[in-house]
């Protein structure tokens, strides 16, 4: 694009729109309950990156009347202990939504922490029982950063319906998520990860690239075709600053659309991490009321539901 380059998607402003819907949803859950409702994060170690992403969830709490808990279990814990805490919050009646931040130290299981969390609390969408609903095209909670990367492109009128698409990464709550969720918006979706061979020729073919690899300046400006759309999650701390999975100046010159780091995803994740938030603490108060979807439109799963019920594929 003449000028600069690639339109920056930046995931500010469709945070501040989804927040302050958020905020007159907390007002209204006050009003009705009688007190704030509550996000309990458990972190286990103080990984660097997790602590940044710690710090804004936290701080997003705050601006719209959400109380946030950390709950702190010491880095060098039992399994055991990490799934006590996790436990203890199912049980507290206050808590209406429990996040683990990663990576959990190598002694621990994901496993073992994820089935822990109870499904109704499990607002980023890791427990098997959302893992499952996401993967059959129902409602259920949505990994927040995987919700974010499909939703930037909505929010920003990004065509996906038809378009090839690749996702790097293959994660159980970023990359594989990501991955159903442009299928679900029909899109014509591959995954690349580390076993995949010539990547670049993958990513060459692709209209949208979603990179979730955990890898600093994976992708570059010689991999990408011109007017492609770039979607990267990653935050690393590189140096002491963050910067993401794509090498963003050799890029951004041959894309048509790309997001930044930081700035894109991340504030978009957080925003809807708390929109997840409210639709379970309505689902507690009234359970008829769990069947609402976030900003993911609803209306794709009722279309592909339809044309799975006609052998449409």
């Amino acid at each position: 694009m003449p000028g600069g380059g690639a339109r920056l998607l930046q995931g500010g402003p469709i945070a501040t729109e989804i927040r302050q819907a958020v905020s007159e949803d907390v007002v209204a859950y006050v009003e009705r309950v009688g007190r704030r409702p509550v996000l309990a994060v458990v972190i286990c170690g103080r990984d660097a990156p997790s602590m940044v992403y710690l710090g804004q969830i936290l701080r997003s709490c705050e601006k719209v009347g959400i109380e946030g808990r950390l709950v702190e279990v010491d880095g060098e814990a039992s399994e055991s202990s990490v799934v006590e805490a996790i436990q203890a919050l199912n049980g507290d009646p206050e808590v209406n939504g429990i996040i683990v931040q990663m990576p959990l130290p190598p002694t621990i299981r994901l496993r073992a922490v994820v089935e822990a969390i109870d499904p109704s609390r499990d607002i980023d969408g890791i427990h098997p029982m959302n893992a499952g609903l996401l993967r059959l095209g129902y409602d259920g909670f949505l990994p927040a950063t995987a919700h974010a990367a499909v939703e930037i492109l909505r929010r920003s009128a990004i065509e996906i319906e038809g378009r090839r698409a690749v996702v790097i990464g293959r994660s159980a709550v970023v990359g594989m998520p990501a991955a159903f969720l442009l299928v679900r918006e029909n899109a014509t979706v591959t995954v690349c990860h580390s076993r995949t061979r010539d990547l670049a020729r993958h990513v060459k073919d692709a209209e949208i690239v979603v990179v979730a690899a955990g890898h600093p300046g994976l992708v570059t400006g010689s991999m990408v075709r011109r007017g492609v759309v770039v979607v990267d999650v990653g935050i690393n701390v590189v140096d002491g600053a963050i910067v993401g999975d794509v090498d963003f100046d050799s890029v951004r010159p041959l894309a048509s659309a790309i997001t930044p780091v930081p700035g894109g995803i991340g504030p978009l994740t957080n925003a809807l991490l708390l929109a997840h938030l409210m639709r379970a603490a309505k689902g507690q108060e009234a359970p008829s009321e769990t069947t609402r979807d976030t900003p993911i439109a609803s209306p794709i799963v009722s279309r592909d539901r339809v044309a799975a019920s006609r052998g449409v594929r």
